[in-house]
Formats: C-alpha cells, structure tokens, sequence
C-alpha cells in the first residue's frame, strides 16, 4: 500500500480528499438533475450541459492551488484550459441538440481522460489515485462512446449523467483511499 509520506504530500492529499468528496456531491446531484430533464433539451438542460465543465475548471483551479507546493501542476493547467474550451464548444454545440452536444463531450471527455490518466499516474505515490487512473482511462473509452452514439437514431443525454455517477463514484473511492494512505503516514 503507498502512503503518504511528506508533510506537503500529506497536506495536498487532504486537499484532494476534501475536493473529491465535494466533487462526488455535486456529479451525483448533477447527473439527478440530467435525468429528471433529458426528456427534452431546453434552458436547464444546456445550462447543466455547460454548468459541469465550467466546474471541472473550478475544481481544477482548486486543485492547483493545494498542489502547487508538491511541484508546477502543468496537468491541471491544461485540464482547466480543456475544460473551458469544452464549456464553450457545449454552448455553441446545443444549438444542434442532443447530437452536438454528444460530440463535443465525448471529444472533451477523451482528452480530458487523458490529462486525468497522466495526473494520477503521477501521483499513484501519494495513494488513493488507482480509482482516478482508471477513471481516466474509462473517461476516454466513454468519450469515443458518446462521439459514435450522437448518430444514433435518438441520441439521448441519460448517458453522460451515467458518466458523471461512475465518475463522482470513483472520487469518492479516491477520497476514502487518500484517507487510509494518510492515516498509515
């Protein structure tokens, strides 16, 4: 079992605890609300379409800030800049419905997958980022998934809510395990 072993990792491992468990909160109350409006894609629906990249930036900018003692975090930078242009894209992209806005969050969803994967990796030492590794690795599997499921006959939004459940499970598995690895510090 890794632990974490430095009083700056374990800081940043609280950090990350903290973010992660709110991180949890907020997909599986988001993904409620996608369901309960996936029916039709009107004002609420496109503004929860674009409201949950704009808080992966958020949670990114967090994240920054606790890390920045443990090293520059270049992974995070690009996952706020990628996160952003995703919010834009799902702005612009609903004006073509269900379709467009699939594709722009698989495409999001692969590259940010990638940044996450590469983010957990290069933290696997502080404990607790196997959930966040595979998380990525899933993230872009599913991100090809939406890009071919936009051509469906009757493209849907029920999948990416189902995304952001099995996303916010695996930061809360992340937030529990960083708990353990900073309680065997």
């Amino acid at each position: 079992m890794t632990t974490v072993d430095t009083p700056t990792t374990r800081g940043i491992a609280q950090a990350l605890r903290r973010l992660y468990f709110v991180r949890f909160a907020f997909q599986l109350i988001w993904a409620g609300l996608i369901f309960a409006t996936a029916a039709q894609l009107g004002p609420l629906g496109i503004a929860l379409v674009v409201i949950y990249p704009l808080f992966d930036v958020a949670a990114a900018i967090v994240d920054a800030r606790s890390s920045k003692a443990g090293g520059t975090p270049y992974g995070l930078y690009a996952n706020i800049a990628i996160s952003t242009l995703a919010a834009i894209g799902l702005a612009v992209a609903s004006g073509n419905g269900v379709p467009g806005i699939l594709v722009v969050w698989g495409a999001w969803a692969i590259v940010a997958g990638l940044v996450q994967l590469v983010v957990a990796v290069v933290r696997r030492k502080m404990g607790g980022q196997w959930a966040m590794i595979l998380s990525g690795g899933i993230s872009v599997l599913a991100g090809g998934s939406f890009i071919m499921g936009a051509s469906a006959p009757n493209p849907m939004l029920t999948n990416i809510a189902g995304y952001a459940v099995l996303g916010g499970i695996f930061f809360l598995i992340s937030a529990l395990r960083l708990g353990r690895a900073a309680k065997g510090a």
